[in-house]
C-alpha cells in the first residue's frame, strides 16, 4: 500500500491539489496509508470513516432517498460518497470505499462485493471490486484498489491538462522550427 500511496501523494504535491477520503468497510486504514507518507500535510485534508449507514447521509451528504432505497453498498453510493468528502472537507479530489468485508453477507450483497469511487475536478469514476478471501484481504485490497483508481484519475488528469504534469514535454515558443521545404545550402568550398 506505501508505493501506492507514496505516488498519489507525490503526484498531488506536484499538482498543488488536495484530497479527502470517505471509509466505510475500510474503516480508516485507506486514510492511515496516506498520513503513512512524509510530506502529506501539504495535501491531506481529512477524511471522514462513516460505517453506520445513517452516518453516510448526516456526515458525507448521501442523499438519505438513495440509501434507504439501495443500501450502503452501492456504485452511486460510492460516488456520493467521494464527492460528499470532497465538497465537506474542501479537497480537489475525494476517494471512497464501500462494500461488505464479511464474514456475512449485507443486504443481500455478497461478502466481497465492494466499490471503490474517486470525484475529481474533472468528474468521477465508481469500480466495482468482487474479490476473494478474508476479511482482511477484503479490505486491504479495497484500500489498494481505491489508491490505484485515484492514481489513473490523476493520470487522465495530467494528459488533459500537460500543464500540470513535469513529466510532460512541452515545446519551447522560442525554438525554431525547420521548414521541411528548404534546401539545405552545399557546404561552401575553399578553391586555391
Amino acid at each position: 500500500m506505501g508505493s501506492a500511496a507514496a505516488g498519489v501523494v507525490h503526484r498531488l504535491v506536484q499538482r498543488h491539489e488536495t484530497l479527502a477520503t470517505v471509509e466505510s468497510l475500510t474503516g480508516g486504514s485507506l486514510a492511515a496509508s496516506i498520513v503513512d507518507i512524509a510530506g502529506v500535510s501539504g495535501i491531506y485534508r481529512g477524511g471522514l470513516v462513516v460505517y453506520a449507514t445513517e452516518l453516510k447521509g448526516t456526515l458525507a451528504g448521501v442523499p438519505t432517498d438513495l440509501l434507504s432505497e439501495r443500501g450502503p453498498v452501492d456504485p452511486d453510493v460510492a460516488a456520493a460518497l467521494a464527492e460528499g468528502g470532497r465538497q465537506r472537507c474542501g479537497a480537489d479530489w475525494g476517494v471512497a470505499t464501500t462494500g461488505v468485508a464479511g464474514p456475512e453477507p449485507q443486504d443481500d450483497k455478497p461478502v466481497g462485493l465492494v466499490y471503490v469511487a474517486v470525484a475529481g475536478p474533472n468528474g468521477g469514476e465508481v469500480r466495482q471490486l468482487d474479490l476473494d478471501g478474508g476479511r482482511d484481504h477484503v479490505r486491504a485490497v479495497a484500500v489498494i484498489e481505491a489508491l490505484r483508481l485515484l492514481a489513473e484519475r490523476i493520470h487522465d488528469a495530467d494528459v488533459k491538462d500537460p500543464d500540470l504534469d513535469p513529466d510532460a514535454q512541452t515545446p519551447d515558443p522560442d525554438a525554431q522550427t525547420p521548414d521541411p521545404d528548404a534546401q539545405t545550402p552545399e557546404p561552401a568550398t575553399d578553391h586555391p
